[in-house]
């Protein structure tokens, strides 16, 4: 029997999928999974070293592999990295789910990831490529969220609270 998440969380990097993801999960006492750590079990690596070692390409398989795993085999609260959305695939499977999609402006992203180039993607001028993801993306992460949630300036558990509100609304 397969079971379906009850929210799967999508947004940039630093738009607070996972700590949103675990308080939202905490709220509604279910299982939180963030297909980020998936695909680090699954490599046996964390992320940047997949990319250094193996390359992006194999990254997305990875990932894509651990999405559609976690579509269907997690009952909770689901994170999906940043980049998930980019391939059709997953674009396709998450098509009848509850997605919920963490709105947050460069500024706020940047403060939150800081710019460290801990973000294989975010290596060279961070700033920049992070304003360049989000141009990208953006279109795709409105078009494929069912409810969209603005973080700026707010706390985790205020916004797991009125995404919690809203899927109860639904429901």
């Amino acid at each position: 029997m397969t079971t379906r998440p009850r929210a799967v969380i999508i947004g940039p990097p630093g738009s607070g999928k996972s700590t949103v993801g675990a308080a939202l999960a905490d709220a509604l006492g279910v299982g939180f999974r963030d297909t980020d750590a998936d695909t680090e079990a699954a490599a046996g690596k964390p992320i940047g070293e997949i990319f250094v070692d193996d390359g992006e390409e194999a990254f997305r398989a990875l990932e894509r592999q651990a999405v559609a795993a976690a579509l269907t085999g997690h009952d909770g609260v689901l994170a999906l990295g940043g980049g998930a959305v980019l391939a059709a695939e997953t674009q396709e499977l998450l098509a009848g789910h509850t997605v919920v999609y963490l709105k947050v402006g460069l500024g706020e992203a940047v403060k939150r990831i800081g710019l460290d180039g801990a973000r294989p993607l975010l290596v060279l001028n961070p700033r920049s490529q992070l304003r360049k993801l989000l141009d990208e993306r953006l279109p795709i992460y409105e078009r494929l969220g069912t409810l969209h949630v603005a973080t700026d300036g707010r706390e985790p558990a205020e916004i797991a609270a009125e995404i919690a509100a809203a899927l109860e609304e639904r429901s």
